[in-house]
């Protein structure tokens, strides 16, 4: 089948392609900034079209010959006119769909309240949903509340909620009843939705597997984290439009995202059927817990650190993609330096691959050794370890309170911390050749885990200038002293 993507460049759509590429279809993205999408690992296998869905010529130029069509695209609920914009783009495109003879037309929506005044963002969602389905072309409208899944913006906030408050005060929506559902399960369901029969022509609510309040979901988020359970304490004063402020200041989810979120969550969003479900006959579904631990997988495992250095990207619908928002992914503090080196690139690996052990850490040994006491105190493993060999390293060998993970011989080593911290830490040591010239390169990598993990981290912070960039600078004069030997 040929389908045409609009919102590839978006967090479902940029999901979405992929897995239509491995149901054998043939796909089309629609994007307004063909670049965007530059950086995307499926892009050598799709065709994109430049169009916008404002723009009726563009669009029937990008739905010609194709037989089905993906609308995800809507605005979150920002600046004046969003609404009307939404209701004219969705006509355009229904309009567009049927002169050109599409099969089916398949959409993502947001939950219908049972009760009360939607917020402008679901209502926004439920009247281009409406639209489609007045089209003359056959439409399968899937409304989900929570995504869950890296990068998604709800859980985002939930993320960061969980990981940075012990104790929050939250308003009333914290008690609102949620049907949150697992990315992958949304793009599977999204990709059977395109060849279902021609006469079904609606909507259908979709969700996981569990029904929960916002506060649970942010308790369960906890257990799979492995922090303490988090003490909410309701209180009936925060307007949406202060509780996006408050979500604002202690997370990095922008305003303008949080706002629309957070009112879309005053009311219930259950399913009230599950008819998607026995048209497809696929009725498994990842329970709450294990969407987080899928979503979180990514980055609370040992190959994180390519994560920042760009060796590996995503297979799995929950994974993070490398254009989600900086915003996305947790918290991640970087400290990052490099040094030219007047020596040979072996002359530098010699002293990269020698760390540790007796040769130390090349900076401030009364520093690292209080580090490896304090480790011993709490119960981990200390400096007492040292070293295999005293030249070599292979991977899976332990250094210290480090582990090596990976070894690229002359190029890189990667050391993953076992010593006893609120977080997880990696530290690389690399040496390049560039425009002639010898460059060390060094990086920690540092990964809170709760409220304790980020005190730690800002707590450490003012020392990194002493101890890392006088471990950069010794390990390079060492690097020359040696070089200057040999010669």
């Amino acid at each position: 089948m040929r389908v045409v993507v609009t919102g590839a460049t978006g967090y479902i759509g940029g999901r979405l392609v992929p897995e239509l590429l491995g149901a054998g279809h043939e796909v089309r993205c629609l994007a307004r900034s063909p670049g965007k999408l530059r950086d995307h690992p499926w892009r050598p296998r799709v065709e994109v079209v430049r169009g916008d869905v404002l723009d009726r010529e563009s669009l029937e130029a990008a739905l010609a010959d194709t037989d089905a069509a993906y609308y995800l695209v809507h605005s979150m609920g920002g600046g004046a006119g969003f609404a009307d914009r939404d209701l004219r783009a969705a006509r355009n495109f229904a309009d567009a769909a049927a002169a050109c003879r599409l099969r089916r037309i398949v959409y993502l929506g947001g939950p219908v309240p049972g009760g009360g005044r939607p917020s402008a963002h679901l209502r926004s969602r439920a009247e281009v949903g409406r639209v489609l389905l007045e089209g003359r072309v056959p439409t399968a409208v899937l409304r989900a509340a929570v995504v869950i899944g890296s990068g998604s913006a709800s859980f985002e906030m939930l993320r960061y909620l969980t990981e940075r408050l012990p104790v929050m005060t939250t308003p009333r929506w914290v008690r609102s009843r949620v049907q949150p559902i697992a990315v992958r399960d949304v793009l599977r369901l999204l990709v059977a939705a395109a060849e279902l029969p021609a006469d079904v022509d609606r909507a259908f609510d979709i969700g996981g597997s569990d029904v929960m309040t916002y506060a649970d979901m942010i308790q369960g988020f906890a257990r799979v984290e492995g922090i303490r359970p988090r003490l909410i304490i309701p209180v009936p004063v925060l307007s949406p439009w202060l509780s996006s402020l408050w979500v604002g200041l202690v997370t990095p989810v922008p305003g303008a995202v949080a706002r629309p979120l957070v009112e879309s969550l005053r009311h219930d969003a259950v399913c009230r059927e599950d008819d998607l479900s026995a048209l497809l006959g696929d009725h498994g579904r990842v329970d709450y817990e294990q969407a987080v631990r899928l979503a979180l997988r990514r980055t609370r495992q040992v190959d994180v650190a390519t994560r920042w250095s760009s060796a590996d990207w995503p297979t799995a619908p929950s994974d993070p993609l490398p254009t989600d928002p900086e915003w996305t992914g947790g918290s991640c503090y970087l400290d990052e330096r490099s040094r030219t080196v007047a020596a040979a690139p072996e002359d530098l690996w010699r002293v990269v691959e020698g760390i540790g052990g007796a040769r130390g850490w090349y900076s401030w040994p009364l520093a690292w050794s209080a580090r490896g006491w304090l480790d011993r105190l709490t119960g981990g493993v200390g400096l007492r370890r040292g070293r295999r060999d005293p030249e070599r390293l292979r991977v899976g060998d332990s250094l210290d309170f480090w582990r090596a993970e990976e070894v690229e011989r002359g190029r890189l080593l990667r050391l993953r911390a076992e010593m006893r911290l609120p977080g997880l830490a990696w530290l690389e040591l690399g040496v390049e050749r560039a425009a002639g010239r010898t460059v060390y390169r060094q990086r920690a990598v540092f990964q809170p885990r709760g409220l304790a993990g980020q005190l730690y981290w800002w707590g450490i912070r003012p020392f990194h200038g002493i101890v890392f960039g006088s471990m950069a600078r010794n390990i390079a004069r060492a690097a020359e002293a040696a070089a200057h030997r040999g010669a």
